[in-house]
């Protein structure tokens, strides 16, 4: 069975979603810069505190939520270190293994960016649409 070909609507709704998501991350981007980290710097931290059933992560599941490759996290919780938002444990379980967690300052700096954001999605909330939701409910 062949699909039938997205309508006009469709391609409107989808551009219409990236450019809503678009904004949405310049908007992160500017608050995160106002604060003195990255926006990516923010993202990391809002991982470690948001990581189901504990308060810390591992590189490679912070790799895997940031969608990023492993040095190039290492290189990030580096510069967290740096600014002192983060340091390293080593495991609980496995001392090869190394966790990551917040310290005080990057507890308060992800709460006030966090709120931030929270803010921001209730501001913005039922812009997002699905191209296409009323059809596949139908069928």
């Amino acid at each position: 069975m062949q699909e039938k070909p997205l309508a006009k609507k469709d391609f409107a709704t989808l551009s219409d979603f990236r450019y809503q998501l678009r904004r949405f991350q310049h908007w992160s981007e500017q608050i995160t810069r106002r604060r003195g980290i990255t926006n990516l710097q923010y993202l990391l931290m809002l991982h470690i505190r948001g990581f189901a059933g504990r308060e810390w992560a591992t590189i490679t599941e912070l790799a895997e939520r940031l969608q990023a490759k492993h040095h190039g996290v290492v290189a990030l919780v580096t510069r967290c270190e740096n600014l002192g938002l983060v340091e390293r444990r080593p495991g609980r379980a496995d001392g090869r293994e190394v966790e990551i967690h917040l310290t005080r300052k990057g507890a308060r700096t992800v709460e006030t960016l966090a709120r931030l954001h929270r803010d921001e999605l209730v501001r913005i909330e039922g812009i997002f649409t699905v191209p296409g939701k009323d059809e596949l409910a139908e069928n």
